[in-house]
């Protein structure tokens, strides 16, 4: 008897695994698993005080299953996949989970096969449910990827109110591909449930990742029977082989996941993606043993990825010579005898040269020179293009893999290329430094990554002169943002005055794309749109194009007072129109970390001139402070003549990431802080 294990493809392809927090907790206590009978929903499901809890949600998973086991089909091994969903329509904000989508992945002619799919949709109406059978003939087909095709199916009659269930199976020849299993939703899920039975011969890593924890995990040996077909032949004496079926016994694992009452997955600010931080599990194909045989290593490692990225058409074959650039290049390399002046050069004829398409690639999309005639390509048309030149030019530049915030982040501890969707150059320097390179931001000075970069950390391809290694993506600029404010009070609480803000670093790419996106008067126009009881009657903006300094917005300013007339006390909070007006951490709790990117720094000094004939009641000074030196916030008022005031706030945010752990000192920290910036100054007349 022989046993063919058949890894269709190549092995570079396996299944992405994203990176996350790896579950550490103590056993589950014993749950007894929740059965459904398909085609039979409960009484319950259509009872309202079922979901009180949930009424604040579009819908509700009541039952999600999945199973992946093994069997053969003919001499070669095949994956299949049950899946059985049963959902709670409870507002037309859930209507979108009505529609099913089911990735394939496919190879030239060999591709997933979706089977048995079924669907119904039921309604309560006169105290009588009401079925409806899904028409799969109505489906539609997404081609999402170069291997992945989605098959797309809605519902049929769905209302709020509505229960809908879903059943289907797929068989799958790629046995690299094993079913990742997600437990969490953007809609609270009741009940979660996956087992996977894995024989003897195929060895996986599991990564379970997200902040949930399982209600039961299980595993446990047994026997498995897997029943070959064998066809029938000769053998090379000429004797006649019947076909027939043989029955294969093997060792197999049945593992078991389940989670209960998974509470929906909210967006939050300063997250990277929800793919970061979803309760799931990820499977890696890392072996396969051969019966009577030895062990087969199939897992990549970063040496493998090294060096298959270095042989590749589409990157290493890449970096040779541009010989297109040549007389450019050799100008430039004359003129800039510095390696930071020169790469700064290179880049600027880069920016001018090819404009980044806002495609996400580690890869090139073709021949850099078709790129560079057409003036458009992707970020690694672009940013190859800028390593192939530097090279020319005679700086040693890198390449660097990343993925981006959107993309998700990057698992050290799992070689998988699958991972990256972005390149940028490394150019060592003096010291042990890395300079950092992307040219497709012209409105970024050179050495400052983009924000959609800012993932912590990256992978150098390395070459015989440097080694491969990991490289931090944390940036040296911060979100620096200052004003220094002037104004004039009078006795009926009218402001008026002059404004000087400064943005640096981040905040000044920020605000340069959004005068490039609006121009100058809409920019403005909605920043008076923000405070009604603004008017801004002059503005000028000055080192717009001098990306290496921090631009500069002067604008004139006048506020009503909220009460007309004459006071003898007046009630004045002139920060609050300057400083950010709302706690960004609205929740009590978070479980995933608070990703800013870059540090932060918000000074505000404003001086304040009181009419004649008052004076204030200056408010005490405060220093704010984040544990682990994580940032501060310093309030100080004084008066530094008679009859003015000023008042100082500076926020300071010296970390790019904050742990879980730290959110509720950072929510807190930041209340302190809004509070203090929002206490209003008591102004008396003498």
């Amino acid at each position: 008897m022989v046993l063919k294990l058949r890894l269709a493809g190549s092995l570079a392809a396996l299944s992405l695994l994203l990176p996350g927090h790896l579950l550490a907790q103590a056993p589950p206590a014993p749950v007894k698993a929740v059965k459904i009978k398909f085609g039979q929903p409960e009484p319950a499901d259509f009872d309202a005080k079922s979901f009180v809890a949930d009424s604040a949600a579009p819908g509700v998973v009541l039952y999600d299953y999945g199973s992946t086991r093994f069997r053969l089909k003919n001499t070669d091994f095949q994956l299949e996949s049950d899946r059985v969903t049963r959902i709670k329509i409870l507002k037309k904000a859930g209507y979108d989970l009505a529609t099913i989508e089911i990735p394939l992945y496919h190879r030239g002619k060999d591709e997933e096969k979706l089977v048995g799919l079924r669907g119904f949709t039921y309604n309560e109406v006169g105290g009588k449910v009401e079925k409806v059978k899904l028409d799969i003939d109505k489906g539609f087909t997404e081609e999402r990827t170069s291997n992945i095709r989605v098959r797309k199916f809605t519902l049929p009659n769905v209302r709020e109110g509505a229960v809908i269930e879903y059943a289907y199976t797929v068989t799958s020849d790629f046995l690299f591909n094993f079913q990742d299993w997600t437990f969490q939703r953007e809609v609270p899920t009741r009940w979660s449930e996956f087992q996977a039975t894995i024989p003897e011969y195929f060895d996986y890593k599991m990564l379970m990742q997200g902040y949930e924890p399982l209600a039961l995990q299980t595993s446990e040996s047994q026997q498995a029977q897997y029943v070959m077909h064998t066809e029938g032949g000769f053998t090379e004496s000429g004797q006649r082989v019947a076909s027939g079926n043989e029955t294969l016994t093997a060792q197999a694992t049945n593992y078991h996941w389940a989670m209960q009452n998974v509470p929906a997955l909210r967006d939050e600010p300063f997250m990277t993606t929800t793919r970061d931080y979803v309760a799931r599990i990820n499977f890696e194909l890392a072996g396969t043993r051969m019966p009577g045989g030895g062990y087969h290593n199939v897992a990549g490692d970063w040496d493998k990825i090294n060096s298959e990225l270095q042989n590749s058409d589409e990157f290493g074959g890449q970096l040779g010579r541009v010989a297109f650039l040549d007389a450019a290049l050799k100008s430039l390399a004359e003129q800039h005898a510095d390696p930071a002046a020169r790469a700064a050069a290179v880049r600027e004829l880069v920016l001018k040269s090819v404009k980044y398409d806002g495609t996400n690639r580690y890869s090139a999309s073709g021949p850099l020179k078709k790129s560079y005639e057409l003036h458009r390509g992707t970020s690694a048309d672009v940013n190859l293009l800028l390593i192939a030149a530097l090279r020319q030019a005679g700086l040693p530049a890198q390449p660097v893999i990343l993925s981006t915030r959107a993309h998700g982040r990057v698992n050290e501890a799992f070689p998988l290329l699958e991972q990256f969707n972005y390149v940028i150059g490394l150019l060592p320097m003096e010291g042990g430094k890395d300079l950092l390179l992307d040219a497709t931001e012209p409105l970024l000075p050179c050495g400052v990554l983009p924000q959609r970069c800012l993932n912590q950390t990256g992978r150098l391809v390395g070459s015989k002169e440097l080694a491969g290694r990991w490289v931090s993506l944390t940036p040296a600029q911060r979100h620096n943002h200052y004003q220094e404010i002037k104004l004039k009070l009078d006795e009926q609480g009218n402001l008026v005055g002059k404004v000087h803000e400064e943005h640096g670093g981040y905040s000044a790419a920020s605000v340069r794309e959004k005068l490039q996106q609006l121009g100058e008067k809409k920019y403005v126009t909605e920043l008076a749109n923000q405070h009604p009881s603004w008017e801004l009657p002059a503005y000028t903006f000055s080192q717009v194009a001098e990306l290496s300094q921090p631009l500069s917005f002067n604008y004139d300013v006048r506020q009503a007072a909220s009460t007309g007339g004459t006071a003898s006390e007046l009630y004045v909070s002139p920060l609050v129109g300057f400083g950010q007006r709302h706690n960004p951490f609205q929740h009590a709790e978070r479980t995933f970390p608070v990703d800013f990117g870059a540090a932060n720094q918000d000074v505000i000094v404003l001086t304040l001139t009181l009419p004649p004939g008052y004076t204030a009641e200056l408010p005490k000074a405060a220093s704010i402070s984040l544990p682990d030196q994580g940032g501060r916030y310093i309030y100080a008022a004084s008066s530094p003549t008679p009859g003015t005031v000023q008042l100082m706030s500076r926020l300071t945010l010296d970390k790019p990431v904050y742990s879980a752990a730290e959110y509720a000192s950072l929510r807190e920290f930041y209340r302190l802080a809004l509070a203090k910036q929002a206490e209003a100054l008591v102004i008396k007349k003498l």
